[in-house]
């Protein structure tokens, strides 16, 4: 539908007399075998001009010649060619002036982000070198790599990106580039800098992409509460990999390609907590009490951070309380286990568990457990609906009050592990079991 729209309104352009192109990285996905995921179109026709043109415009960035046309069910940017002032918030240009294509294509950012595209002749414009560095798998910044990212930091963060996902190898002055200038990413918002972590981090090379964060410096300016992983050990005979920040990094790698973002958020937070935590006992043994809550409020200092979604926040933060209850599953009552397992969050943290043991000792006992217990348990609902309410104890002579939840729970979990299948026996077993305990 997109690329409908898109064609459409190039040609409505073109109809008029103005040149239209589709530009950036549409034309570079097409190129690679991808299917773009949006089309953008670049032409001379000025802000006004496309909105004369079309009954339905947003002046999404008018200021900088953009105007979103909404053709066809489907969004499309058109934009202005342009060329930019100064950038003096490391973000937006302080003007801009309207050009041609080869000007426009000079003022962005990688030559494979340069490339436009005549779709009425199917044909290539290339004014940077794209095409050739799109074929080697070179990601290289138009022109002077720092200025560039002197004028947009988050180019920076683009450039891991793009290196990640499209699988490019970044041209050493590129590189070079990134390194030296990885401190001021704080000059972009965080939402922005949310926006390309998570990219990187849901590419099914999120490894490569972890390491280009961290060997240019970027990782420790975004989170930098990972720094103190590197170094502290732990105990060798369940972790024989190394120190936390390994182990964290190996768990990332054992990941499946459609990993969630809860997910491997979980995965970089979980141990958080360990540096802070690390002592070691009369025997001689490095032990972390506790670290999955301290883990769990570095969480949510990170996510709010960064502008996380509440939704995303709510599915992190009990991944990380909770993983190192996976080690009692061996003596978790029946009502337990199927509490645990009714969790929304327990697919991923199922997840976090099988690449928690396989980036450290490697044994999957309780995992498996799990996996027979899903199967054994799949065939009625895990909670099913209770056999009594409070109205029930109520009803009873009970006055509400906390002994309440107390009393339901207690009736759940019998329930729940088949001692009580029927609202009568309930009844009967709660009038035995509280007649005198003072409830009623």
């Amino acid at each position: 539908m997109s690329e409908v729209a898109a064609r459409s309104i190039v040609e409505r352009l073109r109809a008029k007399g103005f040149e239209a192109l589709y530009a950036g990285g549409c034309v570079r996905d097409r190129l690679f075998g991808l299917e773009p995921h949006d089309y953008d179109i670049a032409t001379n026709a000025r802000p006004e001009q496309v909105e004369s043109l079309f009954p339905r415009t947003v002046p999404v960035g008018a200021q900088f010649g953009v105007i979103l046309v909404l053709e066809q069910g489907a969004e499309i940017q058109v934009a202005t060619f342009r060329g930019d002032g100064a950038y003096l918030d490391g973000r937006h240009p302080e003007s801009v002036v309207y050009t041609d294509a080869k000007g426009d294509a000079r003022r962005r950012d990688f030559t494979v982000n340069g490339l436009f595209c005549d779709p009425l002749k199917d044909e290539i414009l290339d004014f940077v070198g794209g095409r050739d560095d799109l074929k080697a798998g070179i990601l290289r910044a138009i022109g002077n790599p720092s200025e560039r990212f002197a004028e947009d930091k988050l180019r920076m963060l683009r450039a891991v990106r793009f290196a990640t996902t499209l699988g490019f190898t970044i041209e050493p002055a590129t590189w070079d580039a990134v390194k030296r200038h990885a401190a001021k990413i704080h000059a972009v918002s965080a939402e922005r800098i949310r926006d390309e972590f998570c990219k990187i981090l849901l590419s099914p090379n999120r490894l490569r992409g972890f390491d280009l964060l961290e060997e240019s410096g970027l990782l420790r300016e975004i989170l930098p509460e990972m720094e103190p992983l590197k170094g502290c050990d732990q105990p060798p005979d369940f972790h024989p990999e190394g120190d936390v920040f390994v182990h964290t990094r190996l768990m990332l790698s054992l990941l499946k390609p459609e990993a969630s973002l809860p997910l491997v958020l979980s995965v970089l937070f979980h141990d958080l907590g360990k540096p802070a935590t690390r002592m070691v006992d009369e025997t001689g043994r490095i032990r972390f009490n506790g670290h999955e809550g301290v883990s769990e409020r570095m969480s949510l200092t990170i996510l709010q951070r960064l502008r996380f979604p509440n939704e995303v926040i709510d599915a992190v933060l009990p991944a990380v309380r909770l993983h190192m209850s996976f080690k009692d599953v061996p003596n978790m009552r029946v009502a337990t286990l199927k509490r645990m397992m009714a969790r929304p969050t327990f697919d991923d943290e199922l997840e976090l568990h099988r690449v928690d043991c396989l980036g450290s000792h490697g044994m999957l006992d309780n995992h498996a457990t799990l996996i027979a217990k899903r199967e054994e348990f799949s065939h009625e609902p895990l909670i099913p609906v209770p056999l009594i309410t409070g109205n029930d104890l109520i009803a009873m002579g009970w006055k509400p009050g906390p002994q309440f939840a107390e009393i339901l729970q207690a009736t759940q979990t019998r329930q729940l592990e088949g001692t009580l299948s029927s609202r009568d026996q309930a009844l009967e077993w709660l009038a035995a079991e509280f007649s005198e305990s003072g409830g009623q």
